[in-house]
C-alpha cells in the first residue's frame, strides 16, 4: 500500500470515525467495543500490505475492522476464564506435612532398626530381593538353595519387620491410649 493510500484511509477513518463505529456496533452487536476495534484498524493499516487504488475506502476499513474483531473474537476464545484459572490452581498439595514427614522417618528408623535385628544371610536375601528387585531364582543359585527357601526367608523377614514395626510404633499412634469399654 502507498504512503498515499495510507494517509487517504486515515483521513477517511478519522472523518468518518462516528459513522464506521455506528456500523460497526450495529453489525457485530453491543458485546464488542466498535471504537476500540477502529483503533486497531487505524494501527493495522501502517502494516498493511500493498493494494492498488481502492475504490470503496469504507468497504474496505469496514471489512479491515470486521477482520479485527474476528481475530480479537479467536484471541478471546483461547484465553481462559477466571473461574477456569482458579480451578488449575485449585490443586491439592500432595506432600506430606510436616507431621506425615516425622512419623516416616520415624518408621524408616524403626524398619533399619528391625532389618539390623535379622540373620545377616536372611537380611541380604530379603535386600536382595525387596529393594534391589534380583530374581529370586538368581538368589537361590548364588544361596545355594532353592526359590521355595527364599521365598521362606523374605517372608519371615516380612515377618519380624511388621511386628517390630508394630511394637515400635503402636505406642506412639495410640497416645492416649487403647479406647476404654463401658461397663454398664
Amino acid at each position: 500500500m502507498s504512503d498515499v493510500n495510507r494517509a487517504n484511509l486515515r483521513d477517511f477513518l478519522v472523518l468518518n470515525y462516528d459513522s464506521l463505529s455506528q456500523k460497526l456496533a450495529s453489525r457485530l452487536g453491543p458485546s464488542e467495543n466498535a471504537r476500540e476495534i477502529l483503533h486497531e484498524t487505524y494501527l493495522h493499516l501502517a502494516k498493511a500490505t500493498p493494494a492498488e487504488d481502492i475504490r470503496s475506502p469504507g468497504d474496505y476499513l469496514f471489512r479491515i475492522a470486521l477482520n479485527v474483531a474476528a481475530s480479537r473474537r479467536r484471541a478471546e476464545a483461547r484465553r481462559l476464564t477466571s473461574s477456569e484459572v482458579d480451578a488449575l490452581l485449585d490443586v491439592a498439595d500432595d506432600s506430606p506435612d510436616p507431621s506425615r514427614v516425622a512419623e516416616a522417618r520415624s518408621e524408616l528408623r524403626a524398619l533399619e532398626s528391625a532389618l539390623g535385628e535379622l540373620p545377616q544371610r536372611r537380611r541380604a536375601i530379603f535386600v536382595a530381593a525387596v529393594v534391589h528387585k534380583v530374581p529370586r531364582k538368581n538368589i537361590a543359585k548364588r544361596y545355594g538353595v532353592s526359590v521355595r527357601t527364599i521365598d521362606f526367608e523374605v517372608r519371615r523377614a516380612l515377618e519380624h519387620g511388621a511386628r517390630r514395626l508394630n511394637e515400635i510404633l503402636a505406642p506412639t499412634r495410640f497416645e492416649s491410649g487403647p479406647p476404654e469399654s463401658s461397663k454398664d
